[in-house]
């Protein structure tokens, strides 16, 4: 009896593979050969599950955009004030980071190929996002309380703490001495408002 493959699973392994041959090589220098050699199957498997490379990246995409989503949503919930759940914004924001760590890698380099807009990912859109999460955590944060800089809008500021974020992932990227999860904290102690 041939044995049962659950696609689901073999899609997401090719999907693990594929980020992991970007990461690794480059986007621009890797072979659906190459891919389907890191995920152990034969090349022509591969197109049973993605018609291309780009069809996979937007997956992989698609996949942290989710991800990032259900995190927002959690943030919501969360209890305590604006302040509280901004805190808990930023250090769950940087876990995720941390563990995405190739698929981040492979981002940053298909945008240094050129490939500023791709109809595929919508980064303005992801950034978009989570400013107005941060933002609407400030405001919160006003409204209860907390003290916000009366210089600093907080969409200004969310802008900020959302670029902190990115420059350590950076730094992360190209110095893999760098604790992505633990520079959470000082960015808490730096751009968080204290409650009153």
């Amino acid at each position: 009896m041939p044995k049962q493959v659950d696609r689901a699973a073999r899609r997401e392994e090719i999907l693990t593979a594929a980020v992991r041959v970007f990461a690794r090589q480059g986007y621009g220098g890797s072979r659906i050969e190459d891919i389907a050699r890191e995920a152990g199957i034969a090349k022509g498997s591969v197109y049973l599950y993605f018609g291309s490379r780009e069809e996979m990246l937007a997956a992989a995409f698609d996949g942290l955009a989710a991800r990032s989503r259900e995190l927002l949503a959690e943030v919501g919930r969360h209890p305590g004030g604006g302040s509280e759940r901004l805190r808990f914004l930023v250090r769950s924001v940087m876990r995720l980071l941390a563990q995405e760590r190739d698929l981040s890698r492979v981002l940053l380099d298909v945008w240094s190929m050129g490939v500023r807009e791709p109809d595929w990912i919508d980064m303005a859109g992801f950034y978009r996002d989570y400013r107005a999460a941060v933002t609407a955590q400030l405001t919160a944060g006003e409204r209860h309380g907390t003290e916000v800089a009366d210089a600093v809008d907080p969409v200004s500021h969310a802008t900020v703490l959302v670029g902190a974020i990115e420059g350590c992932v950076l730094q992360a990227l190209f110095d893999p001495s760098v604790d992505l999860a633990a520079l959470a904290e000082p960015i808490v102690s730096l751009l968080v408002p204290p409650s009153r």
